[in-house]
């Protein structure tokens, strides 16, 4: 037999057919494949290497837009570190006293819409928002614009200073800025403000544009000329302009009076907190990033929190408290003898809410009614279990057309 027999011809595999790039039969055919998975592998990993760098790029720009829109007020902390040793002391670790300040100003195109004095910035909404330790609860105290009030000598733009003065609250502002609004609080309180928030009409209607709007029940059609605002009754969904008309508006809506507005917009603020905490915009990067750049793009704030590590380790702590756990009430307050269009604190009661807010002592909030009732269980013998106080608000639970 030949020495090559059952060799096949070149060129040939086993049974005649050709020699395959995968044959096993040829070295150079296995080299050849190996370069070519090589060159594979290479190229995807390349191209995963290039996406995740743009997307690492796109996500830092984002975070750098994002971090860029808050103003730090640099201002009010040298001014509150000028008069520390006057300041209340925190007595619990863990929570946190929040001021948030809607204010009025008229600077700016969008906000000169609004009035005639773009000059003179006011405090148009005031709230002391107390964070428990460990965060269980969130309470909402609306402080009254026309509350009189003991402001302190405070510090006014043009460097100058103010003498102390008994003046209504929403003057603090006006005369200081957030620093004076800050320690008129404190003075007021005896509970110590760690961050500060400053949001002006156009940031408001924003960040209600931003989560497509926030839904309201009216029990009949609002017609005001002079708040820009044409609604029917029922449900209806309000844009940014006619959110800011509607928490705004004192002479068509309620009894005219300022607290009727106050109430109005505690339940405007528990519609938008449940709208902001819903999965539709949490779960959805398309609609959770107008929401931020709103937001951050409408704050002012204290310097340790104008970050976004700042926001996040705030909003971190609220994301499980209950939105029956998050709570709106005004301080307990009444007519001003010397002026019936004023108001004062009414004692005790609010000097026990300071209390426990100082003490972050747990309290409830509920109709009138409910706020009676439990008045009268007070007065039980010692040894009884006393409840927990009830103030008259509402929760972000609460649903406005139930």
């Amino acid at each position: 037999m030949s020495d090559t027999a059952g060799i096949p011809p070149e060129g040939q595999g086993g049974a005649g057919r050709p020699l395959g790039p995968g044959s096993g039969s040829s070295p150079s055919g296995r080299g050849a494949v190996r370069r070519r998975r090589r060159h594979w592998v290479w190229g995807v990993s390349l191209g995963v290497s290039l996406a995740l760098a743009g997307a690492a790029a796109a996500g830092w720009a984002v975070y750098m837009k994002l971090e860029g829109n808050i103003t730090p007020d640099e201002a009010a902390a040298a001014e509150l570190a000028r008069f520390e040793k006057d300041r209340p002391t925190a007595l619990v670790k863990d929570a946190l006293n929040i001021l948030l300040i809607g204010s009025d100003s008229r600077a700016g195109a969008e906000n000169r819409r609004y009035g005639r004095d773009p000059g003179t910035e006011r405090s148009d909404t005031v709230i002391l928002l107390h964070l428990s330790a460990g965060r269980r609860s969130a309470t909402a105290v609306s402080i009254p614009r026309d509350l009189m009030v003991d402001v302190p000598d405070c510090r006014r733009p043009d460097g100058s200073r103010s003498a102390p003065m008994f003046t209504q609250f929403n003057a603090a502002f006006e005369v200081g800025g957030s620093a004076c609004t800050i320690r008129t609080v404190e003075k007021l309180t005896d509970i110590r403000v760690d961050h500060h928030v400053v949001v002006d009409f156009e940031g408001f209607k924003d960040m209600v544009d931003a989560v497509d709007g926030v839904e309201v029940c009216l029990s009949r059609p609002i017609d005001d000329e002079d708040a820009h605002l044409h609604l029917p009754a029922g449900r209806v969904t309000l844009d940014g302009e006619q959110a800011l008309g509607y928490v705004r508006a004192r002479k068509s809506l309620g009894d005219g009076s300022d607290t009727g507005r106050i109430e109005r917009q505690q339940r405007f603020l528990g519609a938008l907190v449940n709208k902001v905490r819903s999965n539709e915009i949490l779960l959805n990067p398309v609609k959770l990033y107008p929401v931020l750049d709103a937001a951050t793009s409408s704050l002012t704030t204290d310097p340790e929190l104008a970050s976004l590590r700042g926001l996040y380790e705030l909003v971190r702590g609220l994301r499980d408290i209950p939105t029956e756990g998050v709570q709106f009430l005004t301080v307990p307050r009444e007519s001003y003898a010397g002026d019936v269009n004023r108001d004062q604190l009414a004692q005790p009661a609010a000097g026990k809410l300071f209390e426990r807010l100082r003490k972050d002592e747990a309290l409830r909030v509920g109709t009138d009614g409910e706020r009676k009732a439990t008045e009268k269980e007070t007065t039980a013998p010692a040894d009884s279990a006393s409840p927990e106080p009830t103030f008259s608000g509402n929760t972000a639970a609460e649903d406005t057309c139930a």
